[in-house]
């Protein structure tokens, strides 16, 4: 592994290229122990992940993937959804020689995450999912809304100025990636909040008070899921992960050790 890679005039330390399903893909690893693996949301980059990745990386050897369209990673024809995003996901860990990590997904990592585990649940230790909706009925109100009126020349110009300085594809093929994503968005994830009850990782739910699951939706996820803890953080929005790191960390970190604390008073036990 290379200790540095240059694109487009940005270094970052720890990264590097693997081939997966033919496609150079671009990825970053930190640390030592197990592995984590880190999934990006929609239009972002492994630099998403750099107010995570510190505190993780002194407890496990931790992955930062960059999936096709985003990133230092191409585009590739036919569509970019949930579904290809979680194939590109267990062929990358394929390719690696990983046999199971903990997996970590934020907003369409954690639908990714979450696809992974059913399809393969023997690659999965534990899931940590942050802040997504299961289903589009499950979205909070007027999501669909601002999601719909999103057009590639009105998106986060943060994200098309990070497209701008990483991806091979070039600038103008940002319109590209981002209609194939707009559809991903706006039609069917491809989940029910029934499939969850087939998951057999134990899943930390990570949602803001403001963000992307309303407290109604998050019950019934705590409702269906077998091994399910949840954790709510005040004063965040989807960006949950930005706004408050040393908490989204210190969850994290606790709930993927192998020693849990002991319930005193659970209401499960007779």
């Amino acid at each position: 592994m290379n200790p540095q890679t240059s694109v487009a005039g940005n270094t970052r330390s720890g990264g590097d290229y693997i081939t997966v399903d033919g496609v150079r893909t671009y990825y970053e690893v930190t640390g030592t122990g197990e592995p984590l693996l880190l999934l990006h949301g929609g239009l972002m980059t492994a630099e998403s992940w750099d107010p995570q990745v510190p505190a993780l990386a002194q407890q496990y050897r931790v992955f930062v993937l960059e999936q096709f369209g985003h990133g230092r990673t191409p585009d590739t024809d036919g569509p970019l959804t949930y579904e290809t995003m979680a194939q590109h996901t267990t062929a990358f860990l394929d390719a690696l020689g990983i046999s199971t990590t903990h997996l970590c997904g934020w907003s369409d990592g954690a639908l990714v995450a979450l696809l992974v585990a059913l399809q393969r649940p023997s690659l999965v230790r534990k899931i940590v999912h942050v802040d997504c909706f299961i289903t589009l009925d499950d979205a909070p109100a007027g999501y669909l809304d601002f999601i719909r009126a999103m057009t590639a020349d009105t998106a986060p110009p943060p994200a098309v100025q990070a497209y701008a300085a990483l991806s091979p594809d070039g600038p103008e093929h940002f319109p590209v990636v981002f209609d194939k994503l707009h559809r991903t968005w706006t039609e069917p994830t491809g989940l029910e909040v029934a499939d969850l009850a087939k998951i057999t990782a134990p899943t930390l739910v990570l949602a803001a008070d403001d963000g992307a699951m309303p407290l109604e939706h998050l019950a019934a996820v705590q409702r269906t899921l077998p091994n399910c803890q949840i954790a709510v953080i005040p004063g965040t929005s989807h960006g949950v992960t930005m706004e408050k790191p040393h908490i989204v960390n210190h969850l994290i970190i606790d709930f993927l050790a192998d020693e849990q604390a002991s319930k005193l008073f659970s209401h499960d036990r007779p």
